[in-house]
C-alpha cells in the first residue's frame, strides 16, 4: 500500500469505531430507552448494519486491489464502495427522523444513490481483477 492509501485506511479503521459506538444507540432502543416508532427502529438497524458490513466490504475490496497489475481505473471505482457505506447509511437514518414518522421521508433518495455507488464500486473491482488476472 502506498503512503495515502495506509493513511486512509486508518482513518477508516477508527471511522469502524464510531459504528460500533452507534451500536449503543440501538441497545438504547431494544432497551425501550429511546422514543422511537417501529418503523424507526427498523430504519436505524438497517442503516447501522449496512454502515458496518460495507465498510468491511470497502477494506476488503481495497486490499484485494494491491496488486500490481490491477488498473488504476478500477482502485479509482472501487472507492464508490466507501461511498456507497455513508450514504446508504445516511439514507436510512436521515429518512426515518422526525416526530413520530410512519414511512420515509424525501431523504430515502440517499440509499439508492447509494446503491447506485456500491454497484459501480463492485463492477469497478470485479472488472479490474479481471483484467489483472487476464494480463498477469
Amino acid at each position: 500500500m502506498n503512503t495515502a492509501d495506509l493513511t486512509s485506511t486508518g482513518i477508516i479503521l477508527l471511522v469502524v469505531v464510531t459504528i460500533a459506538y452507534g451500536g449503543t444507540f440501538l441497545l438504547k432502543i431494544a432497551r425501550a430507552d429511546a422514543a422511537v416508532n417501529d418503523f424507526q427502529s427498523r430504519m436505524f438497524r438497517a442503516g447501522h448494519a449496512h454502515a458496518g458490513v460495507l465498510v468491511i466490504l470497502g477494506l476488503v475490496v481495497r486490499l484485494c486491489l494491491q496488486h500490481p497489475a490491477v488498473p488504476a481505473w478500477s482502485s479509482t471505482l472501487a472507492s464508490f464502495v466507501l461511498y456507497a457505506a455513508i450514504l446508504m447509511s445516511a439514507g436510512f437514518f436521515l429518512s426515518a427522523v422526525g416526530r413520530d414518522p410512519q414511512g420515509p421521508n424525501r431523504w430515502i433518495i440517499l440509499l439508492w444513490v447509494g446503491a447506485v455507488s456500491l454497484t459501480v464500486g463492485l463492477v469497478g473491482a470485479g472488472a479490474g481483477l479481471i483484467v489483472a488476472g487476464m494480463t498477469a
